[in-house]
């Protein structure tokens, strides 16, 4: 039992890692809207649009870390399996 909680955190902290980077590496809060430049081809004006989208912050790596240390804790409580003599 903790050999299995303790790669299940390492998994989960390395999959929350990974998504985190693939996603942009967002070092500021999580955000589910974006702004987006736009020029209006008439009149040359900048305007800024909002897109839906998630983009995950380090509030979120700190929630999968948090999670993955939880579980590598939890393999403590459990003995060792004695095998043998």
């Amino acid at each position: 039992m903790r050999t299995t909680l303790r790669a299940l955190a390492a998994i989960i902290f390395c999959a929350v890692l990974g998504f985190w980077l693939a996603a942009g590496a967002n070092r500021g809060w999580t955000k589910n809207q974006v702004p987006v430049k736009t020029v209006d081809d008439v009149t040359g004006i900048e305007g800024v649009r909002w897109e839906k989208r998630f983009v995950p912050g380090v509030d979120f790596l700190a929630a999968g870390a948090a999670a993955a240390g939880i579980l590598a804790g939890l393999s403590f409580l459990f003995h060792r399996n004695k095998t043998g003599g």
